[in-house]
């Protein structure tokens, strides 16, 4: 058995420099990483290359402290093959653009050879974080995906008070709740999916989201954190994302809770994603976020907990089985 401290880990992030530290995921993950004395390098998802049929990750090394003032230091380049690393975190942020898509498939072959790569590529591809939902209709309110405003219309003529967003959106970006009397309806369907040419999702708005929030439920390898972050939208707004102005307050799962997130578990797990981040409103699912789920910090402040931690055990247990 190897021992962790040998283990080499590649994160391929948004630029570091530019992150919040105080609530950044990825950057809870790498603080853990370090204290385990795993080595880790900085990569950038447009560096990435492939030659051969091999896929290779030109970085830096890189060190993290926990200090707004200065949080990393980028040590010596490195230009090696993907596969020659143990762990590989894929903690890009939406969209889910072709370029993205593109480098999942680049990630692909590390996985094949044998490097553990969270989330699985094939998972990343097959998983859209807006239309996973459609995998558990008994889980949702009504919802529509299409690009015909008609269609919208008789949505909203039906359902009376609903939600708008894009595909590939987070943080809250382009949301509108929209009612039937809303005057605005017409040109909010026309810009949302540019005259038809672009699929959106409208779902049936839910108002437990003003008085219970829109809870985020992280899960590791199928298993929930006993605490979500309810995150209720600001005066004004309908927007509860934390990036969109809302504010956070942990709470203990419920009852419903684990059992929307035991219903997904086997979902998650045949697809090789070992974090994710549900987000539930009231008794209902709402979004399956695989790509960089968030709020981690958030939770370990409030809670005293190690998440970062209980998700490297789960990449040990892998790596050492």
């Amino acid at each position: 058995m190897r021992p962790a401290k040998s283990f080499q880990l590649a994160v391929i992030m948004d630029p570091i420099a530019q992150i919040k530290i105080h609530k950044d995921s990825t950057f809870a993950i790498l603080l853990e990483a370090q204290r385990r004395s795993w080595t880790i390098t900085y990569l950038e998802r447009q560096a990435l290359y492939q030659q051969r049929g091999r896929t290779f990750a030109p970085g830096q090394a890189l060190q993290v402290h926990d200090d707004p003032a200065g949080w990393y230091v980028l040590g010596k380049h490195t230009d090696q093959p993907l596969d020659q690393y143990d762990v590989v975190l894929m903690r890009t942020d939406p969209p889910v653009d072709t370029e993205y898509l593109y480098t999942t498939h680049l990630l692909q072959q590390a996985a094949d050879a044998g490097t553990l790569v969270m989330n699985h590529p094939r998972g990343l591809r097959e998983i859209n974080e807006k239309l996973a939902i459609r995998h558990f209709p008994e889980l949702t309110v009504p919802n529509l995906v299409s690009c015909r405003i008609s269609q919208h219309l008789d949505f909203i003529t039906q359902h009376q008070d609903v939600i708008l967003k894009p595909l590939d959106g987070m943080g809250g970006s382009a949301i509108f709740r929209v009612q039937q009397n809303d005057p605005n309806r017409q040109v909010i369907l026309e810009t949302l999916t540019a005259r038809e040419q672009r699929s959106i999702m409208a779902q049936t708005f839910i108002p437990d989201i003003l008085h219970s929030g829109d809870k985020r439920i992280l899960v590791i390898n199928g298993e929930p954190v006993p605490y979500a972050l309810a995150r209720f939208p600001a005066a004004g707004e309908i927007r509860a994302n934390l990036a969109a102005g809302g504010h956070g307050r942990g709470v203990a799962l419920n009852a419903r809770d684990h059992e929307i997130v035991t219903t997904v578990a086997p979902f998650l797990r045949k697809h090789g994603i070992l974090f994710a981040g549900l987000d539930i409103i009231g008794d209902y699912l709402t979004e399956i976020n695989v790509t960089s789920p968030t709020c981690i910090r958030e939770l370990d402040a409030a809670y005293h907990l190690n998440i970062a931690g209980q998700l490297l055990d789960c990449l040990t247990a892998r790596l050492t089985a």
